[in-house]
Protein backbone atom coordinates (compact mmCIF):
# COMPACT_ATOMS: atom_id res chain seq x y z
CA UNK A 1 0.00 0.00 0.00
CA UNK A 2 1.45 3.17 -0.71
CA UNK A 3 1.98 6.22 1.47
CA UNK A 4 -1.01 8.23 -0.40
CA UNK A 5 -3.61 5.43 0.03
CA UNK A 6 -2.59 5.10 3.76
CA UNK A 7 -2.88 7.94 4.65
CA UNK A 8 -6.14 8.55 2.18
CA UNK A 9 -7.76 5.69 4.44
CA UNK A 10 -6.83 7.11 7.74
CA UNK A 11 -8.33 10.55 6.50
CA UNK A 12 -11.68 8.26 5.77
CA UNK A 13 -11.60 6.39 8.85
CA UNK A 14 -11.18 9.83 11.09
CA UNK A 15 -13.96 11.21 9.54
CA UNK A 16 -16.39 8.17 10.09
CA UNK A 17 -15.19 8.31 13.06
CA UNK A 18 -15.94 12.52 13.33
CA UNK A 19 -19.02 11.80 11.60
CA UNK A 20 -20.68 8.80 14.19
CA UNK A 21 -19.13 10.59 17.25
CA UNK A 22 -21.67 13.73 15.55
CA UNK A 23 -24.78 11.92 14.51
CA UNK A 24 -24.93 9.04 16.95
CA UNK A 25 -24.63 5.21 15.71
CA UNK A 26 -27.30 4.55 13.09
CA UNK A 27 -28.62 7.33 13.33
CA UNK A 28 -29.79 9.31 9.80
CA UNK A 29 -26.47 12.27 9.20
CA UNK A 30 -29.60 13.99 8.39
CA UNK A 31 -31.44 16.12 10.77
CA UNK A 32 -34.10 17.24 8.12
CA UNK A 33 -36.88 14.51 8.20
CA UNK A 34 -38.33 13.48 4.69
CA UNK A 35 -41.25 15.05 3.96
CA UNK A 36 -43.96 15.03 1.00
CA UNK A 37 -46.98 16.60 -0.40
CA UNK A 38 -49.34 15.94 -3.09
CA UNK A 39 -52.74 17.06 -4.61
CA UNK A 40 -54.76 15.59 -7.58
CA UNK A 41 -56.01 19.12 -9.94
CA UNK A 42 -58.04 18.09 -12.91
CA UNK A 43 -57.92 14.20 -11.94
CA UNK A 44 -53.64 14.88 -12.23
CA UNK A 45 -51.26 14.23 -9.31
CA UNK A 46 -48.68 16.44 -8.14
CA UNK A 47 -46.16 16.09 -5.44
CA UNK A 48 -43.53 17.56 -3.82
CA UNK A 49 -40.45 15.64 -1.98
CA UNK A 50 -38.20 17.47 0.42
CA UNK A 51 -36.44 17.47 3.64
CA UNK A 52 -38.13 19.79 6.25
CA UNK A 53 -35.78 21.59 8.41
CA UNK A 54 -37.00 23.13 11.70
CA UNK A 55 -36.06 26.80 12.93
CA UNK A 56 -34.48 25.61 16.93
CA UNK A 57 -34.67 29.36 17.78
CA UNK A 58 -32.75 30.51 14.29
CA UNK A 59 -33.93 33.63 12.61
CA UNK A 60 -34.45 31.88 9.30
CA UNK A 61 -35.29 34.32 6.42
CA UNK A 62 -32.66 36.68 5.74
CA UNK A 63 -30.12 34.92 7.95
CA UNK A 64 -30.61 30.43 8.09
CA UNK A 65 -31.87 31.41 4.12
CA UNK A 66 -29.76 34.25 2.94
CA UNK A 67 -31.40 36.79 0.91
CA UNK A 68 -29.89 37.15 -2.89
CA UNK A 69 -28.60 33.54 -3.01
CA UNK A 70 -30.14 30.32 -4.46
CA UNK A 71 -32.03 28.17 -1.64
CA UNK A 72 -32.63 24.23 -2.37
CA UNK A 73 -36.14 25.03 -0.66
CA UNK A 74 -35.49 22.91 1.73
CA UNK A 75 -32.92 20.45 3.37
CA UNK A 76 -30.01 18.15 2.06
CA UNK A 77 -31.39 16.61 -1.03
CA UNK A 78 -32.96 19.43 -3.92
CA UNK A 79 -37.00 19.29 -3.43
CA UNK A 80 -38.22 17.33 -6.79
CA UNK A 81 -41.67 18.48 -7.79
CA UNK A 82 -43.87 15.45 -9.97
CA UNK A 83 -46.41 16.16 -12.06
CA UNK A 84 -48.32 13.78 -14.41
CA UNK A 85 -49.74 16.58 -16.77
CA UNK A 86 -47.84 19.79 -17.96
CA UNK A 87 -48.13 22.61 -15.78
CA UNK A 88 -48.48 26.71 -16.32
CA UNK A 89 -46.75 27.66 -13.27
CA UNK A 90 -46.53 31.46 -12.89
CA UNK A 91 -44.74 31.70 -16.43
CA UNK A 92 -43.23 28.95 -17.17
CA UNK A 93 -44.73 26.26 -18.93
CA UNK A 94 -43.96 22.77 -17.65
CA UNK A 95 -44.42 19.75 -19.41
CA UNK A 96 -44.89 16.72 -17.39
CA UNK A 97 -42.00 14.94 -15.57
CA UNK A 98 -39.70 15.28 -12.54
CA UNK A 99 -37.90 18.72 -11.75
CA UNK A 100 -35.98 20.07 -8.89
CA UNK A 101 -37.15 23.34 -7.56
CA UNK A 102 -35.29 26.34 -6.28
CA UNK A 103 -35.86 29.36 -4.73
CA UNK A 104 -34.18 32.79 -4.29
CA UNK A 105 -35.37 34.65 -1.22
CA UNK A 106 -35.61 38.27 -0.97
CA UNK A 107 -36.83 40.45 1.50
CA UNK A 108 -39.27 41.80 -0.95
CA UNK A 109 -39.51 39.30 -3.82
CA UNK A 110 -39.14 35.75 -4.28
CA UNK A 111 -38.21 33.86 -7.56
CA UNK A 112 -38.73 30.15 -7.97
CA UNK A 113 -36.06 28.06 -10.04
CA UNK A 114 -37.35 25.08 -11.88
CA UNK A 115 -34.29 22.59 -12.82
CA UNK A 116 -34.25 19.48 -15.01
CA UNK A 117 -31.81 18.01 -12.77
CA UNK A 118 -33.00 15.97 -9.95
CA UNK A 119 -31.51 14.12 -6.75
CA UNK A 120 -28.72 16.41 -6.42
CA UNK A 121 -26.91 17.35 -2.84
CA UNK A 122 -28.71 20.60 -1.48
CA UNK A 123 -25.40 22.37 -1.90
CA UNK A 124 -25.25 21.46 -6.17
CA UNK A 125 -27.21 23.69 -7.43
CA UNK A 126 -26.49 23.90 -11.67
CA UNK A 127 -28.27 26.78 -13.66
CA UNK A 128 -26.97 25.74 -16.39
CA UNK A 129 -29.59 22.87 -16.34
CA UNK A 130 -32.37 25.52 -15.14
CA UNK A 131 -36.03 25.11 -17.05
CA UNK A 132 -36.50 28.89 -16.13
CA UNK A 133 -37.55 31.28 -13.39
CA UNK A 134 -40.81 32.78 -12.24
CA UNK A 135 -41.71 35.45 -9.66
CA UNK A 136 -43.35 34.25 -6.45
CA UNK A 137 -46.29 36.03 -4.53
CA UNK A 138 -45.29 36.67 -1.20
CA UNK A 139 -47.08 37.42 1.92
CA UNK A 140 -46.09 37.76 6.23
CA UNK A 141 -47.64 35.28 8.31
CA UNK A 142 -48.88 36.23 11.54
CA UNK A 143 -47.60 33.79 13.63
CA UNK A 144 -44.33 31.57 13.21
CA UNK A 145 -43.93 28.40 11.65
CA UNK A 146 -41.72 26.18 13.45
CA UNK A 147 -40.73 23.45 10.50
CA UNK A 148 -40.64 24.43 7.13
CA UNK A 149 -43.39 23.12 4.67
CA UNK A 150 -44.76 23.04 1.06
CA UNK A 151 -48.04 23.40 0.58
CA UNK A 152 -49.58 22.00 -2.44
CA UNK A 153 -53.35 23.26 -2.46
CA UNK A 154 -56.67 22.43 -5.22
CA UNK A 155 -58.18 25.65 -5.75
CA UNK A 156 -60.56 24.37 -7.80
CA UNK A 157 -61.33 23.02 -11.40
CA UNK A 158 -57.90 23.16 -13.39
CA UNK A 159 -56.37 25.79 -10.55
CA UNK A 160 -54.06 24.88 -7.69
CA UNK A 161 -51.21 26.49 -5.68
CA UNK A 162 -47.34 25.81 -4.40
CA UNK A 163 -47.08 27.51 -1.24
CA UNK A 164 -43.75 27.55 0.65
CA UNK A 165 -44.36 27.96 4.55
CA UNK A 166 -41.44 28.99 7.25
CA UNK A 167 -41.32 31.28 9.78
CA UNK A 168 -43.29 33.88 9.30
CA UNK A 169 -42.79 33.76 4.98
CA UNK A 170 -45.58 32.38 2.78
CA UNK A 171 -44.10 32.52 -0.58
CA UNK A 172 -46.47 30.62 -2.98
CA UNK A 173 -47.40 30.35 -6.77
CA UNK A 174 -50.07 29.60 -8.63
CA UNK A 175 -50.42 26.58 -11.14
CA UNK A 176 -52.70 25.46 -13.89
CA UNK A 177 -53.21 21.85 -15.49
CA UNK A 178 -53.30 22.11 -18.68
Amino acid sequence: MSRQTAVTLALILVCSAAAVAQFGQGRSRYTSPAASSSVQVAGKKISVDYYAPSMHGRKIMGELVPFGVVWCTGANIATKITTEAPLRMGDLDLPKGEYSIWTLPGEKEWTLIVNKETGQFHLNYNARLDFGRTKMNLKTLAAPVETFRIDLRADGGNKGTLALVWEKTEASIPFTVR
